[in-house]
């Protein structure tokens, strides 16, 4: 949804024109629908809105997924929550250019509406083109490519245009949404159920579940148009523009985080009741203290220091905890203050007991990885209990 616009750049040099003042009866607007590709960005798919006026022999795409690559401090920003996206335009050849490049199809849908709702979804496209308009603050979940269409149809039909009911069934929440995206990349899963908070967690409502483009075709081929009592389709059946199979990526198990950190895991404990030597256990609790410590120092950021609302209330941030920061200060200073390491092995072992009935959901990744950080604070409080302690002091 990111790189639909390598040609940005021009576009946002020249600015966007506004739509031409034609009769709406002379203009026909479809939904654009784009599948998924195997680059991270792409995974979700794209939406766009396609107006076709036939008089004046025009044929353009316009669509809100577009960010300037060249935007000053671009890393921080977007780390921030504070990237700027923006409407663009193109022509439909231009458009489809890249998709077919990239091997994706492209679906397009006649978006059955009257004169008068196409003159007014003609304005509200106008009005977003004008410069005080054509950027905004990209929310994923809920202000994107995806939802900026769906808010534009909604305000051109009006209260005519219906969802279908509420379902009976318990609605999935925007993790699993997303998550069912990034089923093939079980690292890129990993790190986004990472850093998601447990706002990700809420009920996705059938409205709120169009954020994603594949959802929005889908959902919207399901929404009508009640006129005077005759429930008409908002969009025709789907019209393949480009035609290329969804990609298959093979699952490879065994190199998923999940068992890899199971695996990591293992070797620690064992290490750990081995391993009878200060210095050789130092050295493992430096890398490893300094690796969670860089992890900590993330969760404190998106937390607490990011607009991204899907980030914050991350409750990752219990075994994630700034103690192990404090605790890494110590290993270097070689200041054995046991306190520290007993505050990390409390919260690291409540987060394993308790995770699954936390209102936020985990990937069972991180399970492993708690472990680690338990294991290794443990050797380190002092505990006479703990059967893995070779020394008090290591």
């Amino acid at each position: 949804m990111k790189k639909v616009l390598l040609f940005l750049n021009i576009l946002l040099l020249s600015g966007s024109p506004l739509l031409f003042s034609q009769p709406a009866n002379d203009t026909v607007i479809y939904l654009i629908t784009c599948g998924p590709g195997t680059e991270t960005y792409s995974v979700y798919g794209h939406s766009a809105l396609r107006v076709e006026i036939k008089s004046a022999n025009s044929d353009k795409i316009y669509n809100w997924g577009i960010f300037d690559f060249d935007t000053p401090n671009f890393a921080w920003k977007f780390a921030k929550g504070r990237l700027n996206y923006y409407l663009g335009d193109d022509s439909l050849n231009s458009f489809l250019s890249f998709y077919f490049y990239e091997e994706r199809y492209v679906v397009s849908q006649k978006i059955n509406i009257t004169a008068v709702e196409k003159k007014r979804l003609l304005e509200l496209i106008n009005e977003n083109l004008k410069p005080e308009n054509i950027k905004y603050r990209y929310d994923f979940f809920y202000d994107d490519c995806s939802t900026r269409i769906r808010d534009l149809l909604e305000k051109a039909v009006g209260p005519t245009l219906l969802y279908p009911p509420v379902e009976l069934n318990k609605p999935p929440t925007f993790r699993q949404m997303v998550g069912k995206y990034q089923a093939a990349y079980p690292w890129y899963k990993f790190g986004v159920d990472l850093i998601m908070g447990s706002s990700g967690d809420k009920d996705a409502l059938f409205r709120d579940r169009l954020f994603l483009p594949i959802d929005l075709k889908e959902g919207l081929s399901k929404a009508v148009v009640n006129r005077d009592g005759k429930m008409i389709p908002l969009l025709q059946n789907p019209e393949v523009i480009l035609d290329y199979e969804p990609p298959v990526l093979k699952n490879r198990i065994f190199s998923a985080p999940l068992y890899l950190f199971i695996g990591l895991m293992i070797l620690v404990i064992i290490l750990s009741g081995l391993n009878k030597n200060s210095k050789t256990s130092r050295r493992m609790d430096l890398v490893i203290y300094s690796v969670y410590s860089i992890l900590a120092v993330l969760m404190i950021f998106f937390n607490f220091f990011t607009d991204h609302a899907q980030m914050r209330m991350n409750l990752n941030i219990i075994w994630l905890n700034p103690a192990i920061i404090v605790c890494l200060i110590l290993l270097i200073l070689n200041k054995p203050i046991l306190l520290w390491y007993r505050i990390v092995f409390v919260l690291s072992a409540v987060f394993v007991l308790l995770h699954f009935i936390m209102p936020q959901e985990f990937n069972l990744a991180v399970i492993p990885l708690a472990v680690i950080i338990l294991v290794r604070s443990s050797m380190r409080s002092g505990f006479e209990w703990n059967p893995l302690t070779s020394q008090k002091n290591l």
